[in-house]
């Protein structure tokens, strides 16, 4: 600790009340001695006329080497003791920020503040010389902070104040402004409009502090709209002429920050602000100054106005000088950015193409300096966005230069790279070739997995524009793109969360795709994305679900991970409902037909039943159903069983016995060629278990239909030769009818005994999946679905409609030959074909006859 006397103080007398203070703190006064270094003088003479009064004591002059004494004369009620110990605290505290602490740990901000307000301007004038010097620490700062002097600061900065109460001021308010907390106190206080008022004062100290708090203040945006109505650009314009650099450097610094706000651009054009940047730039003695004047004008060419007034100033000329001469990087670079800014705007690229501006970016993109480079990559970007350049650009071979900042180890640099490269690859497929020819690709893909949001965004962009080409997605996939993506699908970015999954869209025709994607867990992301409230990033994913639902074992997958009960969600909620989550539900009901039949109880026309459907009843929506595996692994149970539609000719070599055996083999309906046919295949499969030793558990898979078969069989040979679309749909109902139990009258439905027959079925299966070709005793709904999936398996066209209380039916369409046409054909009708009372008859709909069947 430097513990040299505290110098240059002048006189300091003390009163008795004074005197005991010291001498109860133990510290060391040495009386006769002058409290200065360097002056002596004696104890005040009184005149010999005058009588000491009892209550009065001498001055006593004291000279003090430990800085707690003084400190401790801080408390002093005499003017004079305060301004010298103020003073004494000054000159001990510029020695060094050691001095500054220690005076900190003597408790000497709390009375400094105080006596800043003092009424004497000699002694204001030193306290805040001692705490402006003071508060240039650290420590010092922090605990100025939390003593609340701001607003005692900002009352002495009125003009008919002491200029060295101004400079000390503002340096203690320079040193505070960089808090956030500090700079909403001086806000709120109403330091702006004194501030503003001194940057016209004569003192360069002042103006110095006063823009450095302005700077700090103006970091943050809601500043710019209370320094607009303040008319802040007016004293900053005229310091551009000070004679102090480092002024100078800090207006321009400001006017950079203020002029991204449209009202105080506006004035700056009206004030001529323009034209006194670029007299800075005319002027080579300002070259220090180019850089940071380039970065003001680069605000004013974001104004469609201001742009107008360069150009015909001539001033954009001048501006493309300092891209062609040499200079520093960091003018370059600046000036470059003035560039994108003039890009932007389509007027004003017109006039850059004119001057061949597309020729000096690609020279840039190849220079060393990384700041340069990147300048350019973000000029090339904001230029791509218009197609004449976007060509451009390509013929100037500067699409390999980018693909070449890919590999630069500056994230900045290649994060302006990925977007310009995404810019020109936007519907222009011959520059997403040249990326593809240049090696981009495999580099973008290794790209999705960087920690820059932008840089991931920017890549999942580039390879949706390049994979729209077979060939280039083809090698896109080669490089593991399926599985690089899956990682911006756990991003919380939405940017990120729509480029990737519009990616995903391009990538995911492909079925070898998707398989990929569902093996990196991407699936389940993707399914996940459809919960997001974001409307941008919910279009995105019902897109790329719609893409992947095209087969069924994706589409399956992603119903078991909850698509459809979400999307089921979205669709009955007004605000996030659209046109596109209620397609990607229908496309995933239409790779799901038994998903379907259960949500919306129709099948259309269109609608082919295949191998792997099952009828699980009605579900409620929202309600998950289960897959024919899961219901097929629960216990059997009460309810009705879940109808299992089997086609294969293969037979399921993991069956057991029981279950191949058929328990309405005796029912005299089944002719004889099917169960003969049945038990053959049941032979042949015990001869294969008895010569198999394995005993290794198999994966599950559909228990085998023979009877199904047999059906479909007879279907083609009975049915096909017909030539009668009229003939053939009454003999396929004939036909269904006979296996299912044969005719039923009306009247006599409640003694057909088909929920014991399924019962039976399902307690010798020993399982709720019953195969449709077992059943022998089948009502409405069983022989409804037989009929649809007969009637796709030959040709014929019908629907499934899923009716209340087990009813069901099938629609078909028929052309009428009318004598009374000029056509062949009048316009087709709708029936229903009887497939259980009347077998093979075809109700017209809506015909008394038709809703009898159709209802109770």
């Amino acid at each position: 600790m430097d513990k040299q006397s505290l110098s240059h103080c002048g006189y300091l007398t003390t009163t008795l009340h004074e005197v005991r203070l010291i001498l109860s703190c133990n510290l060391n006064a040495v009386c006769t001695q002058s409290f200065f270094s360097g002056h002596r003088m004696g104890k005040k003479g009184r005149r010999e006329s005058e009588t000491p009064g009892r209550e009065t004591f001498d001055p006593l002059p004291v000279e003090s080497k430990t800085p707690a004494t003084v400190v401790l004369l801080l408390n002093s009620p005499e003017e004079d003791i305060l301004v010298k110990a103020c003073e004494a605290i000054f000159t001990f505290a510029e020695k060094g920020d050691e001095n500054k602490v220690c005076l900190l740990g003597l408790g000497a901000l709390e009375p400094l503040c105080r006596i800043i307000t003092h009424s004497n301007k000699l002694v204001r004038r030193n306290a805040f010389m001692a705490l402006g010097t003071m508060a240039t620490n650290g420590d010092v700062k922090n605990a100025l902070k939390k003593l609340d002097a701001i607003p005692s600061i900002i009352k002495n900065l009125s003009l008919e104040e002491d200029t060295v109460v101004h400079e000390f001021a503002t340096l203690c308010l320079a040193s505070l402004s960089v808090d956030f907390v500090c700079k909403v106190q001086i806000t709120d206080n109403q330091g702006l409009p004194p501030l503003i008022q001194l940057l016209s004062g004569p003192e360069p100290d002042v103006q110095k502090n006063s823009l450095e708090i302005i700077l700090n203040l103006v970091q943050d945006y809601q500043s710019h709209l209370v320094l607009h109505e303040l008319d802040l650009i007016p004293p900053l314009l005229e310091l551009l002429k000070s004679d102090f650099p480092v002024i100078q450097h800090l207006v321009l610094k400001t006017l950079q920050k203020v002029t991204t706000e449209k009202g105080t651009l506006a004035v700056f054009r009206e004030k001529q602000g323009f034209n006194k940047i670029m007299d800075i730039l005319n002027n080579m003695e300002f070259s220090d100054l180019h850089s940071e004047a380039l970065q003001v004008a680069a605000n004013c060419l974001t104004d469609n106005e201001s742009i107008q007034l360069i150009h015909e100033s001539g001033d954009l000329n001048r501006l493309m000088e300092f891209l062609l001469k040499p200079s520093t990087p960091e003018i370059q670079s600046s000036a470059v950015k003035c560039i994108t800014q003039v890009a932007q705007n389509p007027e004003s690229h017109k006039l850059l193409s004119g001057q061949n501006v597309e020729k000096i970016l690609v020279d840039l993109l190849n220079v060393a300096d990384i700041s340069v480079k990147t300048s350019a990559c973000q000029a090339v970007a904001a230029m791509s966005l218009h197609q004449a350049s976007k060509d451009c650009f390509r013929d100037l071979g500067g699409i390999p230069a980018l693909v070449q900042s890919l590999s630069s180890d500056s994230s900045i640099l290649k994060e302006a790279a990925t977007l310009a490269l995404a810019n020109l690859t936007c519907r222009n497929q011959l520059n997403a070739l040249a990326v593809y020819e240049a090696g981009g690709h495999e580099i973008l893909v290794r790209q999705l997995r960087e920690s820059s949001p932008r840089m991931v965004a920017n890549s999942a962009t580039t390879l949706r524009s390049m994979a729209e080409q077979e060939v280039i997605r083809r090698s896109i996939l080669s490089h593991g793109a399926m599985q690089a993506l899956v990682e911006p699908l756990k991003s919380t970015d939405p940017q990120i969360l729509i480029n990737a999954t519009q990616c995903l869209s391009v990538l995911a025709c492909d079925n070898e795709a998707r398989v990929e994607l569902h093996r990196a867990g991407g699936l389940q992301l993707l399914v996940n994305l459809l919960h997001s409230f974001n409307r941008d990033v919910l279009h995105s994913a019902c897109l790329a679900v719609n893409v992947c639902a095209s087969d069924d074992l994706t589409t399956v997958e992603m119903c078991k991970f909850g698509a459809l009960e979400i999307l089921q969600e979205i669709n009955q909620s007004r605000n996030r409902r659209s046109r596109v989550s209620e397609l990607a539900m229908m496309r995933l009901l239409h790779s799901n037909l038994s998903v379907k039949y259960s949500l919306t109880g129709h099948l259309a026309s269109t609608d082919i039943i295949t191998s792997g459907f099952y009828d699980a009843g009605k579900a409620c929506s929202g309600q998950r159903i289960l897959t024919l595996e899961e219901l097929s692994k629960e216990p059997v149970n009460q309810r009705q069983p879940i109808i299992s539609i089997n086609t294969a000719t293969e037979e399921t070599t993991d069956m057991p016995e029981d279950r191949q055996s058929d328990p309405s083999e005796s029912d005299t309906s089944i002719k004889g060629d099917r169960k003969s046919q049945r038990k053959k295949r049941k032979e042949d499969k015990q001869k294969d278990e008895a010569q198999s030793e394995s005993v290794t558990e198999k994966p599950w898979s559909m228990m085998d239909d023979v009877s199904l078969q047999i059906l479909i069989k007879e279907a083609k040979e009975s049915i096909l030769p017909l030539n009668d679309e009229r003939q053939q749909f009454a003999t396929l109902a004939r036909l269904v009818s006979e296996a299912m139990g044969g005719a039923v009258e009306m009247e006599k439905l409640h003694e057909f005994p088909w929920m014991l027959h399924l019962s039976e079925l399902k307690f010798q299966l020993q399982s709720n999946v019953v195969p449709i070709g077992l059943i022998s005793r089948g009502i409405y709904c069983h022989r409804a679905l037989l009929f649809k999936c007969l009637a796709d398996c030959i040709g014929l066209s019908c629907t499934l409609v899923r009716g209340e209380h087990n009813r069901a039916w099938n629609e078909i369409l028929l052309f009428n030959q009318s004598p009374f046409s000029q056509h062949q054909f009048s316009q087709p009708r709708r029936f229903i074909v009887d497939l259980l009372h009347q077998p093979g008859s075809l109700l017209a709909v809506d015909s008394p006859a038709a809703l009898q069947y159709q209802t109770i």
